[in-house]
């Protein structure tokens, strides 16, 4: 390389080559991207409007659960998540008790937002310590949904007011329509507390980075005008329905774009640095670190972008929007970052870099010194040992832990890494009551086959055997109508040998289809409840005439499940042949990205050993949601395949002038520094997932972030290096590196 003296001159009488940008294009998309950030922002605490956490919403038009739901409503001019509130003292409660408990359903009835009409009278439990009422809200009211936050408010407004009523009671929310807001809780926190948590720990890590109390702004600044653009697109494309935004959507959105973001600027500034040791001109040294780094966050951005949108092949809502989002943050992650980032750095100058300010001595050639320096001497002249010492290890990891992970599902109760009211409310209410109640099995039937439905179902293990478990749909307006008029008529008509409404308050057939419901004996998203309705499915199927549909609570949870299980062994194939397909066109070769997906692989499996050991050792969880390991093969197969391209980009270009063998360990020491510090900040970013009160996003965030560092440290560091070097040339096979110079 030419050499430079302090004024930038050539010593040996060549003028440094300029390297010229689209300048005037970046500037104006980092202008708009500036503007359009910042007006962003304000869309990043609304995205909780828009959100969708029910069950039915991760569930396709055509699942049996969703096609019962759609059919059933209308038979219901209000949809509800049905609940309960739970008044209860450890003593049996006393006459003042319940005379308060009767007020207190009385003032719940009058909150906006709760079917009064759907209402129970207080049930008490058979030691007297308990009583229930049973409060469904009002999900949807003529084809109008109702947004989680709304419902959320209803909820807390029904226990302010049974609080009020009783007090000295304990009061309890529990069933669905508690767990859910306990959900929405849960997530009403993504804009605060895990925003703020991710953003400390990129501030702490940039600063032992950069060294710096200047630069760690100019990255951070820009991920958060990133976010404030992906928050605004994703807001308007939610609310149009075009995609479902989900809490768990939303908390991956936010640490996706800080931790990659980041990474992206570590690359940049990394080479920029390095560039303003040969260019006395800031914008000369931008202009070659930005043509120079371009390559590799553009694969990046693109791998990351393509292995996401792989979601939308899925069955799930959930995750078939979750691509998108993701996409949507990377690209605006992209953007943000190769226009303004850039443009920002080069116009403030080399004083951000203080007190280790850059200077023109020709002195950033770190492959001969250095730590990483030491580290590439190790892996070249030992490179078989290493890498067969490295896939030992992670085939290790792998079995070690791989027998614990357990990926059946998480009751409601269990997905949650605290004790919120819900979860203590539906506990008790398992143990004092039917806890099958409140949520039936919803079975759609021709009409003329709806006796022999009933027949069928009652002798179903798992459905309840009380009077009254299995009884055909209530005509809402007529039962309301006689309670009004003769409420000790309804008692009495309810009290017949079946415990089911007389015919005169069942609902008329609709398109010549009948409603029929059933209490389970178990709670409704028990193991064992799920395994009933698969049996009612069974036997409603075979019903000759019937064309019968099992749905509701359970059934979506066990559809939501059965989905996850398709798109998981769907959709991991998928992404690896588009990464393939992305890394042949980057490296131009077939054998390097043949190796590179075969480690992150073996990393992925790593990691899936570790983390079984973990959730089911350290952790305690009860379980993995099915579709934990989908989610953790996609980010961490998508943004472990990064890393690898970070370093075979520059091992590809020093390769050119050095040799494969040389190239290699000149492009470990090289960007060993960058990479180790962006899987850092990944890992860290991610691992904010659990502060959030869900155990799904821990499990999500431990593994990405112990993913991350297990490729960043063993992968990128030792194993693709070391097999590298030892393959030798022909890792570039069938292009023409592979007949250079080794």
């Amino acid at each position: 390389m030419t050499k430079l003296d302090s004024t930038g001159a050539s010593t040996s009488g060549e003028a440094p080559r300029k390297f010229r940008w689209p300048a005037f294009t970046i500037v104006a998309i980092a202008i708009i991207a500036f503007f359009a950030g910042g007006f962003g922002g304000s869309f990043q605490g609304k995205l909780t409007e828009v959100q969708k956490n029910d069950n039915a919403a991760y569930l396709s038009s055509t699942a049996e659960s969703t096609v019962v739901t759609n059919e059933s409503s209308k038979f219901l001019t209000v949809e509800t998540i049905p609940g309960f509130v739970l008044f209860h003292r450890d003593s049996a409660l006393t006459d003042q008790d319940k005379a308060a408990i009767a007020q207190a359903g009385e003032d719940i009835a009058a909150v906006e937002g709760v079917d009064a009409e759907g209402m129970s009278q207080p049930q008490y439990s058979e030691d007297g310590t308990t009583a229930s009422i049973f409060v469904p809200l009002v999900a949807k009211e003529n084809g109008t949904a109702v947004a989680g936050d709304v419902l959320a408010t209803t909820e807390q407004d029904v226990l302010t007011a049974a609080e009020n009523a009783a007090v000295g009671l304990e009061v309890l929310p529990a069933g669905p329509g508690g767990l859910l807001v306990a959900f929405i809780d849960a997530f009403a926190g993504l804009d605060g507390a895990l925003l703020g948590a991710a953003l400390l720990v990129v501030v702490l890590i940039l600063l032992v980075v950069y060294r710096s109390p200047v630069l760690w702004f100019f990255p951070l600044f820009s991920a958060l005008l990133a976010l404030g653009l992906a928050s605004m697109v994703i807001y308007f494309l939610a609310k149009a329905e075009v995609l479902t935004l989900t809490g768990q959507s939303q908390g991956i959105l936010f640490v996706l774009v800080i931790g990659a973001g980041t990474d992206y600027a570590l690359l940049l500034i990394s080479r920029y640095r390095e560039e303003l040791h040969f260019y006395p001109s800031r914008f000369d040294a931008m202009a070659k670190a930005w043509r120079e780094s371009a390559p590799a966050i553009t694969a990046s951005a693109v791998t990351v972008i393509l292995g996401l949108l792989c979601l939308t092949f899925s069955e799930l809502n959930s995750n078939k929007s979750l691509g998108p989002v993701a996409a949507i943050g990377i690209a605006c992650t992209y953007l943000v970052m190769m226009s303004f980032l850039p443009v920002a750095l080069a116009t403030a100058g080399r004083w951000v870099f203080w007190p280790r300010k850059p200077r023109v001595d020709e002195a950033a050639d770190l492959t001969t010194h250095g730590l990483w320096g030491k580290i590439a001497a190790q892996v070249g002249s030992k490179d078989r040992p290493f890498w067969i010492g490295t896939t030992v290890l992670l085939a290790a990891l792998f079995l070690v832990g791989i027998g614990s992970l357990k990926t059946e599902g998480l009751t409601s109760s269990e997905s949650f890494t605290n004790r919120p009211d819900a979860v203590v409310g539906q506990e008790l209410y398992d143990s004092k009551f039917d806890p099958g109640a409140g949520a039936p099995a919803v079975i759609l039937t021709n009409a003329a086959q709806t006796q022999a439905v009933i027949d069928a179902v009652s002798a179903v293990d798992g459905v309840s055997k009380e009077p009254g478990a299995v009884c055909p749909q209530v005509d809402v307006a007529k039962l309301s109508a006689l309670v009004k008029a003769n409420p000790e008529a309804v008692a009495s008509a309810a009290a017949g040998q079946t415990g089911c409404p007389p015919d005169f308050l069942t609902a008329a057939p609709i398109d010549g289809r009948m409603v029929v419901n059933a209490t389970l004996a178990d709670s409704y998203d028990s193991p064992e409840a799920l395994a009933t309705v698969e049996r009612l499915r069974e036997t409603v199927h075979a019903i000759p005439g019937a064309d019968g549909l099992v749905g509701g609570g359970t059934a979506t949870t066990l559809d939501v499940q059965t989905a996850s299980v398709h798109d998981r062994n769907l959709i991991i194939p998928i992404v690896l042949v588009v990464i393939f397909l992305v890394l042949a066109v980057l490296l131009r070769a077939l054998l390097a990205p043949v190796i590179l997906i075969a480690t992150v692989v073996l990393s992925f499996a790593a990691t899936l050993g570790v983390c079984g050991f973990f959730f089911t050792h350290v952790f305690h969880f009860a379980n993995a949601d099915p579709a934990f390991p989908l989610f953790a093969f996609v980010f961490l197969v998508a943004l472990g395949i990064d890393y690898n391209i970070f370093l075979m980009t520059r091992v590809r270009e020093e390769t050119q002038e050095h040799g494969t063998r040389s190239g290699v360990l000149r492009g470990l020491a090289v960007t060993g520094g960058v990479i180790t510090s962006a899987g850092v900040v990944l890992a860290a970013t991610f691992a904010v997932l659990g502060v959030l009160p869900l155990v799904f996003l821990a499990e999500v965030g431990f593994a990405v972030a112990f993913g991350v560092l297990l490729d960043t440290i063993i992968v990128r560091s030792i194993l693709v290096p070391a097999l590298s070097h030892d393959i030798g040339k022909k890792i570039w096979w069938p292009s023409d590196l592979a007949q250079a110079k080794d």
